[in-house]
């Protein structure tokens, strides 16, 4: 597998999570998250948020409302829910689980690094 392939399927794996930490923080629309994303090195494009944002509401683990902007057409704002924030809480859970087994693997003598 080519190493950009890899960095990029790393990523599509915890997007949504990523998203999840976000919306932890504040209320947030989707051009927001695009950017807060891309700053974050978790390249993203409006094509990629719009779907997993639908996703995310569908299974009830975030709201949205649609809300006036004062620049330009109303703004959806999404929030957690009580499941999101559930979500959250077992993905960063399990996440330093993994990183510091995956950190112990590298580390050792013998393994690949």
């Amino acid at each position: 597998m080519h190493d950009m392939e890899a960095l990029a399927d790393l990523r599509r794996s915890v997007l949504d999570y990523c998203v999840l930490i976000l919306l932890r923080e504040q209320e947030r629309y989707g051009y927001e998250l695009v950017s807060l994303l891309t700053q974050h090195g978790m390249v993203t494009s409006e094509g990629t948020i719009y779907p997993l944002l639908a996703r995310l509401r569908r299974q009830g683990l975030i709201d949205s409302t649609w809300r006036e902007s004062v620049a330009g057409p109303p703004r959806r704002y999404h929030r957690l829910t009580d499941d999101g924030i559930a979500a959250a809480i077992r993905f960063l859970a399990d996440w330093r689980t993994f990183r510091a087994a995956l950190d112990a693997f590298i580390d050792t003598p013998g393994s690949p690094s």
